[in-house]
């Protein structure tokens, strides 16, 4: 590699962490889960559609703690990534970037995919009944 002289690129360890940076990783992340978490989505459809035994094998493993902790898990990146999508349309219109408010719409949109997971479970686990 020829010698530039030119500095090298500071990496991660240099930057000081902050919410927006930790937020846009999230959001990257956060996709990826959804695309893999997807997956067992389709494995309950099917399971659905195949009868009642196929069900009952899905719901079997759906409702053990580890099943439970991969779905609330799915649930909660399924809100983060739709609440950051959503702030990051608002600043498509060009609003939203001072840094006041790009670190308060970053803590909103993980308050509100906190907080609509709790509500989804919370109906989820009482029942669902209205």
């Amino acid at each position: 590699m020829a010698q530039t002289g030119r500095p090298l690129s500071p990496h991660l360890q240099v930057y000081k962490w902050q919410v927006q940076m930790a937020t846009s990783i999230l959001h990257r992340a956060t996709g990826i889960i959804l695309a893999v978490g997807s997956l067992l989505i389709v494995w309950g459809l099917a399971a659905l559609a195949a009868g009642e035994e196929a069900y009952a094998t899905f719901t079997a493993c759906a409702s053990n703690p580890l099943g439970l902790i991969v779905l609330v898990g799915w649930t909660l990146a399924f809100f983060y990534h739709l609440s950051n999508g959503i702030r990051h349309l608002v600043q498509d219109t060009g609003k939203g970037y001072a840094i006041s408010s790009f670190v308060r719409s970053s803590w909103i949109s993980v308050i509100a995919a906190i907080v609509l997971t709790v509500i989804v479970w919370a109906f989820v686990l009482t029942g669902g009944h209205a």
